[in-house]
């Protein structure tokens, strides 16, 4: 009745590797392109280094290694998905140092990622972080658009819930 005292929260996505920043409608995949998976960024990485860009959970961890799911305290539910078609890569070039169920805080080394290797058994190095959970269009993304981003440090995403 009263939804003006209502107070918006919102959530800042750091990013998760360092690198040049790509907007997800230039990531050359359909599935993140046209953003079927959900909204977000997608970066370039320079380095192999993998940080968790929220305080939350791990939530996903396929067997391939491709990829890892987190949950923010929020509930917002986070897809960084490292390179393209990097599925048939078995797990290989990938390092893990998380756990399904693991506590993790923004900033955190989440996985080593061998680039050189993926650059050359994969499609690319491009590497989507996509909101997963945000289907019901009720949240606002501002994306700030910086060229550079540094893991661990660059807010690249600001999500308000409406």
């Amino acid at each position: 009745m009263f939804t003006f005292f209502k107070k918006r929260r919102s959530l800042t996505i750091i990013a998760p590797m360092s690198g040049k920043y790509i907007p997800l409608e230039n990531v050359p995949d359909p599935v993140f392109s046209e953003k079927i998976m959900g909204n977000g960024i997608a970066i370039e990485p320079t380095d192999g280094n993998v940080y968790s860009p929220i305080d939350g959970e791990v939530i996903l961890i396929p067997p391939t290694k491709h990829a890892i799911g987190l949950r923010a305290v929020d509930g917002t539910e986070i897809l960084i998905h490292i390179g393209l078609e990097t599925v048939t890569l078995d797990g290989n070039g990938f390092h893990l140092l998380v756990d399904v169920g693991d506590k993790i805080t923004v900033g955190q080394k989440l996985a080593e990622v061998q680039l050189n290797y993926i650059r050359t058994h994969a499609k690319s190095i491009v590497t989507p972080i996509v909101i997963t959970n945000d289907s019901d269009g009720k949240k606002t993304y501002t994306i700030p658009n910086p060229k550079e981003v540094i893991g661990g440090k660059t807010e690249v995403l600001t999500i308000t819930e409406n």
